[in-house]
């Protein structure tokens, strides 16, 4: 059986979709494909990949609660974000696990240049702002689920394998829940238009970003 909170997310989606199913945006491809250099370098390094990779499911736990509590007035955003500080929290302890089985020590954290850069592009006006943090927030999953999608056909068998596997099935929520809470306060109309541009500086931010042993 599921955990509650992967069920409770599954539910979220689904009562999401539901609601918005006369006039909503229930997918997106993303601008360009990641280097097909990336790869190399992560099982070049994989070591500091794990390391890159905890950080980051750290950070996303952070950013879900900032969301949670920037919003209280949402129940559809409290709820789902609460849910979802739990479960990247959850893959924050399995990357560790992962390092620990090497003897690795969590690295520091450091400033993503990939989501700093998308980051900057979130309009700041209160009219904007939600719809931008919820879309930008869609594509650094769909981005997730595109790489971890790669290294799960990467590595050899073993537990790192079935780890990523179950990781790329999480992020794929992820990003639709993402976007389905982005249907639940805009019209299709607005959300594709926005959609489409961060997806075109989302594409030049991954072509001017260097390969590294990076989730980014």
């Amino acid at each position: 059986m599921a955990p509650l909170y992967l069920i409770q997310i599954t539910t979220s989606i689904m009562n999401m979709t539901a609601k918005n199913a006369q006039n909503r945006v229930v997918g997106f491809d993303l601008g360009i494909a990641s280097p097909i250099g990336w790869v190399d370098a992560v099982m070049q390094d994989f070591d500091g990949f794990l390391q890159d990779h905890a950080s980051c499911e750290k950070k996303a736990s952070g950013m879900a609660l900032s969301m949670l509590a920037h919003y209280p007035d949402k129940p559809d955003i409290v709820a789902a974000m609460g849910d979802l500080a739990v479960e990247e929290l959850s893959h924050f302890r399995e990357v560790l696990h992962l390092l620990g089985a090497r003897n690795i020590s969590p690295a520091a954290d450091v400033k993503d240049p990939y989501i700093n850069a998308l980051n900057q592009q979130v309009r700041r006006a209160p009219e904007f702002f939600l719809l931008d943090r919820l879309l930008v927030a869609a594509i650094v999953e769909k981005r997730g689920h595109e790489r971890f999608n790669i290294l799960m056909h990467t590595l050899p068998e073993g537990p790192d394998k079935h780890f990523y596997e179950a990781i790329v099935a999480s992020e794929e929520r992820h990003y639709q829940l993402f976007l389905h809470l982005a249907n639940t306060y805009f019209d299709s109309e607005t959300l594709n238009s926005r959609l489409s541009e961060l997806l075109v500086l989302e594409a030049e931010i991954i072509r001017a970003l260097p390969i590294r042993a990076a989730l980014h």
